[in-house]
């Protein structure tokens, strides 16, 4: 009998996006699944829209708004399956997904290995999504993942990842502070639990920019401090693989590449983090930045130069993402 495998969706204020992303679920070649949709509070149609699929395939759970690492929680406590694949409110999966990280029974069998997928970016038109490989594309022991995702500031897409309930198990809970990172943080502990991940580039996914509201885009005071948390388990989770000199100087390049989300303002994160540098071997230096912010900052001052810098992504996010649109049909 074919695994069992639970399609996870958190879900808030998806109105626009929830129809497609239940549809892609659904639309899963594998032929034995159930989809789990939490409704985080939502205060537009979500619950509405995604209660008109309940089926036996399809549980939807409401819950009050307690954020997106709280409702995964959620979906895991109901879910049955031995895989469990997470689908944000906006992504979509291609229909054979799950099929293709499935399909080889050598890899099905050992209930520690990991599947990895590529993931596109698309604004509106998922049909036009930019598949980019990275240096994460292929296949990893845990050790490799650590190194290579805190030196050359790679990551993996949730969506991308297909993962067994042991492995699930393993790993515990996600931590639900509201954190920009928190799926990096928990995939780290996935990671971590792992025996190995299988890279598997036919497994496509497909992840929706341009959505202002969503988390990622957060960045208040309690968010960072999430942030620097989950930061600093991320590290963590490597030393506790390999405490060693190249490992300790894998995790100070990681912690100086995420510096600026703190710096110069945030001077308690910002002290913590600099103990933790020296606790690596190390010290921090000054954020590197690009010139152009390098001549907003000599003029407005860091805390204007960084919110001019996220207005202009922004602005052109929203170009691109209209762009897409004018042209979808």
């Amino acid at each position: 009998m074919a695994d069992l495998v639970s399609i996870l969706v958190p879900a808030y204020n998806a109105e626009k996006w929830i129809r497609d992303t239940i549809k892609s679920a659904l639309g899963q070649t594998w032929p034995v699944k159930e989809i789990i949709i939490v409704d985080d509070g939502s205060t537009d149609n979500t619950l509405q829209i995604a209660r008109g699929f309940e089926s036996k395939l399809l549980r939807v759970i409401t819950q009050d708004n307690m954020g997106a690492p709280a409702a995964r929680n959620k979906a895991l406590s109901f879910a049955q399956g031995d895989y469990i694949q997470w689908l944000d409110h906006d992504d979509l999966l291609a229909p054979d997904k799950i099929s293709r990280q499935l399909k080889d029974n050598e890899y099905r069998n050992n209930t520690r290995i990991l599947f990895s997928g590529a993931f596109g970016m698309f604004y509106y038109c998922h049909r036009r999504a930019r598949f980019k490989p990275n240096p994460l594309w292929q296949d990893l022991t845990p050790l490799d993942y650590f190194l290579i995702k805190f030196t050359k500031n790679a990551w993996l897409h949730p969506t991308a990842w297909l993962v067994s309930r042991k492995l699930t198990d393993m790993a515990g809970s996600w931590y639900e502070r509201r954190s920009p990172d928190d799926d990096g943080e928990y995939f780290c502990r996935v990671v971590a639990a792992s025996g190995g991940i299988k890279f598997v580039p036919e497994a496509r996914s497909y992840w929706r920019v341009g959505n202002f509201g969503s988390l990622s885009n957060t960045r208040s005071g309690e968010a960072l401090e999430a942030l620097f948390v989950a930061i600093s388990r991320s590290i963590n989770h490597l030393r506790l693989l390999e405490d060693s000199e190249r490992t300790r100087a894998a995790c100070l390049k990681y912690l100086q590449n995420r510096l600026l989300y703190f710096y110069p303002e945030k001077h308690e994160i910002l002290e913590k983090a600099e103990k933790l540098a020296q606790d690596l071997g190390g010290h921090l230096l000054p954020p590197e930045v690009s010139w152009k912010l390098s001549l907003f900052k000599t003029i407005f001052g860091w805390k204007i130069a960084k919110k001019i810098k996220s207005m202009e992504w922004s602005a052109e996010t929203y170009v691109r993402k209209n762009w897409d649109r004018l042209f979808f049909y």
